[in-house]
Parts: C-alpha cells; structure tokens; sequence
C-alpha cells in the first residue's frame, strides 16, 4: 500500500493507481485475523480520497471504483479469514485426536528395563506423522524383557491398523507365554485370523532374560540386527532358518526357529526396518549402516540414536521414501 501511494504521487494525475490498494486487505485476508483484515481495509479506504485530493481528483468515478474495490476485497478477506479461522481449528482437533491415538499405538518405551538402555528412533515417510507401517514395542516381565520391532506392508492407514493389531497381539502375549515360541505361536495365529494371507509383517522378537549376558532372537522375514562388541567388532546374526513374515502363515512355510547372541557388558543391539538399511541417496546407493556405527558411542542412547537418524536423513538428501523405526539395546551392568 505504501508503494501504490508513492506510486500515485509520483505519477500524473488520473494514472490509475488507487485500485491497486486493494491488494492490502487482499494479502492481509491471507495470513492475518479478521481484525487485522479490516484494520488493512479501513486504512485503504481511507487512502483513497486522501490520494485523490492530493492529485486533485477527488469526486472522480476511477476515485468510487478504487473504493468499491478496495470494499469488494476487504469484505472477501473477511470471508476467506473466518473460513480459515474454522478450518484451522477443526484441524487442531484432529491433529490433538491423532496424537493421542499416535501415544497410544506407539507409547513410549521405557528407557531402562531389566539389564537394557533402550531408545527409539521413528521417522515417518508421511509429511507430519508420528506413526506409520513400522512398529516396536517393549515389555519387561518376570521372565525377562521382550522387545518386537516390526514393518507392515503397504503404508497408509490401513498399514496403522494392522501395526495395532500386531502389538495389541505382542503385549497380551509377552505377558503371558513362558517363552518366544509360544510369543509366536500366538502372534502368527492372531494375524493369520486377521489379514488371511493378503497383508504381511516382518518381525523381530528380542528375548533377554537374567542378567543380560545372552539375547534371544526370532526373525519373521525382517533385517538381521546389528550386534555392535565393546571391543567395536560388529556382526549381523542370521537366523538358522528363515520363516515367513506374519500374515502369511495360512500359505504354509517353515516356522521360525530362535538363535541366541552373546550380550556382554558395553554390547549394543540396534534394531531397525528396512526404511533404513534401504534408504538410498541421490545415486540411489543404500545406506551402508555398518560403516557408521561410530554414530553409536555418545554416552546417552538416545542422542546417539538421534545422531545415526540425523545422518540417515542426510544420506537420503531430504525426506525418506519409507518408514524408518530404529531401537538401540544398550547392556548396562550393576553399576548403572
């Protein structure tokens, strides 16, 4: 609006500036309040017969027509101000419904539970979500800590409900089975009954009883973990014989048989979904997580979670084109 008034004093009289004014309330309806929009407009209207009078054409009909623009705009920034105003607070709601239901599905884990330090990494492929395909979940017991982390075909919601129901599945479960066959067992059935061989989950169970000194694995189709030594030696134990992933049990297929891992004191286990091992960057080469575990040896997990996630995202030059769940097992002794 000031460039419009410096523009129309400095041009010959009836150059036709004024209705340009009304690009003020215009671009004020776009970002600010009702009250803002009609402080612009007011102001406007008002500079429209003081621009007149300097150039001396007040009481010409290009000085109503600027008027009854700069009014016709005002009025629609009102409009569009009130429309935005509903939208954006119907859109709080939702957004404050689907975090609760994000909590939820994807509470937080505990951060030590029995001989473990446990954090969580979760990037989302969807702009500005919390949750997606991939899953993970924590439960200390008597018998010991469990631990799923998980990754369900397809994305979308349909993809949130069958992560709901794999881990309302895990949770009653790893409460009750004696041992990770049995934790199978129940889950297969569960999803089995539920998506009839048309959807899938990869999974890993996590078993860590006692004292911590060996870690239990049970691997349905999904990554092979990475087992990170104190000495800095690093492996990825596969299964002696690879299963199905959930969900595809009614096509027959081998069960999956449990392998144990050493897990010593300073030992790191990191967990993760194909979101990461498979994220590429612009040449479209994956992401080489074995070269980078010293992203791992900051003191607090969680920042050296956050630490590998921020360099995964870097790897990939923007947002990545899948879910990427990561879960770091830290072994602490006594003294922690």
């Amino acid at each position: 609006m000031i460039l419009v008034a410096v523009a129309e004093t400095t041009t010959p009289p009836g150059f036709g500036m004024l209705s340009l004014l009304a690009l003020g309330p215009a671009f004020a309806g776009l970002v600010g309040t009702r009250w803002r929009t009609a402080r612009i407009g007011v102001i406007a209207a008002l500079l429209c017969p003081l621009l007149a009078l300097y150039d001396g054409q007040l009481g010409r009909r290009r000085v109503y027509i600027a008027l009854l623009c700069v009014a016709g705009v005002t009025a629609a920034g009102l409009v569009a101000v009130v429309l935005r105003e509903r939208r954006d607070a119907e859109l709080a709601s939702v957004r404050s419904i689907a975090e609760v239901a994000q909590r939820v599905l994807l509470r937080p884990v505990p951060r030590v539970a029995g001989p473990l330090r446990i954090a969580v990494s979760y990037t989302s492929a969807v702009a500005r979500a919390r949750i997606g395909g991939d899953l993970y979940e924590v439960v200390a017991g008597p018998g010991g800590t469990r631990v799923i982390i998980g990754d369900v075909q397809g994305k979308g919601l349909e993809a949130v409900e069958t992560a709901a129901l794999v881990l309302a599945a895990f949770r009653e479960a790893a409460h009750d089975e004696p041992d990770l066959d049995g934790l199978s067992r129940r889950l297969q059935r569960v999803v089995d009954r539920e998506l009839h061989g048309e959807k899938f989950v990869t999974a890993l169970l996590v078993e860590v009883t006692g004292a911590g000194r060996e870690v239990t694995f049970l691997n349905f189709g999904h990554p092979a973990p990475m087992v990170l030594r104190g000495d800095g030696a690093t492996l990825f134990p596969e299964p002696p014989r690879f299963a199905l992933p959930l969900g595809l049990g009614v096509h027959g297929g081998d069960d999956p048989e449990p392998y144990t891992v050493a897990f010593a004191p300073g030992d790191q286990i990191l967990l993760y979904t194909d979101g990461v091992s498979e994220a590429r960057d612009a040449d479209g080469r994956f992401y080489p997580l074995a070269e980078h575990t010293e992203l791992l040896k900051a003191t607090d997990p969680e920042a050296a979670l956050e630490d590998l996630r921020r360099d995964l995202v870097q790897h990939a030059s923007g947002p990545l084109h899948d879910d990427a769940a990561m879960m770091l097992l830290r072994h602490r002794d006594e003294r922690v």
